[in-house]
């Protein structure tokens, strides 16, 4: 078993390097699919209630290196986007609860976590990496995409995210 995650381990990170780089404009014309989860206190969160505002969903993984170093980033993108209507709904993919939890409490994101513990959004979603990103426009539309990890809060990244606010 821990040879099978340290492989799994390996191969997404090799595949994160791979294909990170920036945000790609979203050219498919399916329909964003549907998200609606619990976060680690119970409460459950649908995305359609975030319309309006700019939806970062990203699946991610307590074994994803990439998740791991980029998390930090992502909480000083949280400051950085000010008064822009902006959300980040982190999705675990597949983990126990125990297991997210000992990630979380030595990460600290701030930001809302959510458990998909028998990862059914993974295919939903069409994830085949981690970390995999959606960039949601305020109209509740897939604006960018991005598979691998990447510094959040790059000013290039926060300006491109703001714009799309508008």
């Amino acid at each position: 078993m821990t040879r099978r995650i340290f492989l799994i381990s390996l191969l997404l990170t090799f595949v994160s390097v791979i294909h990170a780089s920036e945000l790609q404009p979203y050219t498919a014309s399916a329909a964003t699919p549907a998200l609606k989860l619990r976060d680690m206190n119970n409460k459950e969160h649908d995305l359609n209630q975030y319309k309006g505002q700019i939806v970062l969903v990203q699946f991610w993984a307590t074994y994803c290196t990439p998740c791991r170093k980029e998390m930090p980033s992502m909480n000083k993108m949280m400051t950085k986007m000010g008064k822009t209507p902006f959300k980040i709904l982190a999705v675990n993919m597949g983990e126990t609860e125990d297991e997210v939890k000992t990630f979380v409490n030595e990460v600290k994101p701030a930001f809302t976590i959510l458990m998909d513990p028998a990862g059914n959004s993974i295919a939903d979603w069409r994830v085949f990496a981690a970390p995999s990103n959606f960039i949601i426009g305020p109209d509740g539309k897939i604006r960018y995409t991005l598979f691998g990890g990447v510094e959040w809060d790059s000013e290039e990244l926060i300006a491109k995210l703001q714009a799309l606010a508008k």
